[in-house]
């Protein structure tokens, strides 16, 4: 099945790249790596929802959040290397979810993103981690996601 298949069967269509708000790109390619910029979880330009998470925001919406940051980076990826299916594997994702102090479930809420990581590319989804809690992201979004893809 291919990457678009997977991505009609979840009911999911890429977003445009959002306009980086800074002097950086998306993505880039260096060797067969596609390096993405920190993905937030903007929808037509707007985010789902500010704040932090364990405060303002719960668990649950969090997981869905990282998710849409997880389909930006898809999209971040799809426009640097164009065809998705020449994803070979999702090597790296890194989560920071912004979190009053005393919360400690930043893995739960980026195993949204991991887990649809996984849905969109099968086994080439699974992939090494890392989620960190901030004090604040841009914008005062709640969770930010990037990605390192290998591709043929």
């Amino acid at each position: 099945m291919s990457v678009q298949d997977r991505l009609n069967a979840l009911g999911l269509e890429l977003p445009a790249v959002a306009t980086p708000a800074g002097a950086y790109v998306p993505a880039l390619v260096s060797g067969n790596l596609v390096f993405t910029a920190g993905q937030i979880p903007l929808v037509d330009g707007k985010l789902m929802a500010t704040g932090k998470v364990g405060s303002d925001i719960d668990v649950d919406y969090a997981r869905e959040i990282s998710r849409r940051c997880a389909l930006n980076a898809i999209a971040a990826v799809q426009s640097v290397i164009g065809d998705l299916d020449r994803v070979k594997r999702v090597v790296k994702v890194v989560g920071f979810v912004s979190s009053e102090p005393s919360f400690t479930q930043q893995p739960q809420v980026i195993n949204g993103a991991s887990e649809l990581l996984e849905q969109v590319f099968g086994e080439a989804g699974i992939h090494a981690r890392s989620a960190v809690g901030v004090a604040v992201l841009p914008l005062d979004a709640p969770v930010e996601v990037e990605l390192i893809v290998e591709f043929e």
